[in-house]
């Protein structure tokens, strides 16, 4: 009996009471000493659909009613531009965004309303359109209203739409210009990237001679080369399309080389032993295999290559948005500086969006297989 009790008292229920389970507790009391997460509060019931859609468009209504009632302190002069055939003024312009952009999430949110997974999507983003509409409210009123913004560095939303009223049809020239320099000097830097990375990835005597190569031009950012692309190529589109050939060519070599290597050996042996050769296992293992960094490498590229393209138009371009920005700050018209921000962010989160399209049919096999 004293050995017993000896034992049973070195066991850790015994040595640690606290953390013991009385046998009267039950299965209840022991589930819940195991999972202490269950007693935080949790919201099971989501608000309605329809009552989403409305929080989605209710911002820009509250921005509409602010614009249509605070009262214009600051003295602001608003020059009228043709919006097609109808003749607009800042102001007015503003206010129709807002009724547009009211309208096509109501219409959004009626046309998703259809499918689960649309109608998740649609509630995850309410907050966040909620959110904008208050912060163009917010700006409308510190930028146009009451001017309590240091200026004319801040104009407000009206200012800004007065730039794209006034002088649209020269924006969008300088926007053209700019994807026709981007889409040539990006295109190519991924080919030439992807085809560097598939032969330094696989051959070891490639990697050997080009792989130090890579890595002291990947170091050395692609704007401290123009000097020398200015003097050396007959034009200065071709020395802007050089610049976004090097800044995108590197992290896309660079990553694609490292998907080629990171390739199973598992695989390449299995194929090996099914009779397969070296160029069938290198485009149809390795290079499927590698896939994922190759696009990452591509997202990477489209940074810093639209990064490269909005300095290189302002240091030598005839064109681009670049160059808009230039000639903009040279004049102190910053609202058409800030126009021309708005069309690059744009610009930028649709080829952004494209690439996924792209990324997501190409790996579309990978799909319940990777997150």
């Amino acid at each position: 009996m004293d050995k017993f009790s000896d034992r049973s008292a070195s066991t850790p229920a015994a040595a640690y009471p606290d953390l013991a389970i009385s046998p009267e507790a039950g299965e209840g009391s022991r589930s819940k000493s195991r999972t202490p997460a269950d007693a935080l509060p949790r919201f099971s019931v989501a608000p309605p659909y329809p009552l989403m859609v409305l929080f989605t468009i209710a911002g820009f209504i509250i921005a509409l009613a602010v614009n249509a009632a605070f009262p214009q302190r600051a003295a602001v002069t608003f020059e009228e531009g043709r919006l097609w055939i109808v003749l607009l003024n800042g102001e007015e312009a503003y206010r129709m965004l807002l009724i547009v952009l009211a309208a096509a999430y109501a219409i959004a949110g009626v046309l998703n309303g259809r499918k689960p997974e649309t109608v998740r999507r649609f509630r995850s983003r309410a907050q966040f359109r909620f959110a904008m509409g208050l912060a163009l409210a917010l700006w409308d009123i510190t930028g146009t209203k009451l001017q309590v913004l240091p200026q004319p560095f801040f104009p407000g939303p009206s200012q800004v739409l007065e730039a794209f009223l006034t002088e649209g049809g020269y924006i969008a020239i300088n926007t053209f210009y700019s994807l026709r320099l981007f889409c040539t000097g990006f295109i190519v830097g991924v080919i030439l990237g992807v085809a560097t990375g598939v032969l330094i990835g696989w051959f070891a005597r490639a990697y050997y001679w080009v792989f130090p190569l890579l890595k002291i031009t990947g170091v050395i950012p692609a704007v401290a080369w123009m000097p020398f692309a200015l003097t050396l190529m007959p034009t200065p589109f071709i020395a802007a399309v050089f610049l976004l050939v090097i800044c995108s060519w590197f992290p896309v070599a660079f990553l694609t080389a490292q998907g080629i290597q990171s390739t199973p050996k598992m695989l390449i042996e299995a194929s090996r032993t099914l009779g397969a050769r070296t160029p069938y296992i290198l485009f149809h293992v390795a290079v499927p295999h590698a896939m994922s960094s190759i696009f990452t490498g591509i997202g990477m590229a489209n940074s810093l290559s639209f990064l490269t393209l909005v300095i290189s138009e302002m240091m030598g371009q005839p064109g681009g948005l670049g160059y808009y920005v230039d000639q903009a700050k040279v004049w102190s018209a910053y609202n058409k500086i800030l126009a021309a921000i708005v069309v690059m962010a744009v610009l930028f989160s649709l080829i952004m969006k494209l690439i996924e399209l792209v990324r997501g049919r190409a790996l579309r096999w990978q799909k319940g297989l990777v997150k």
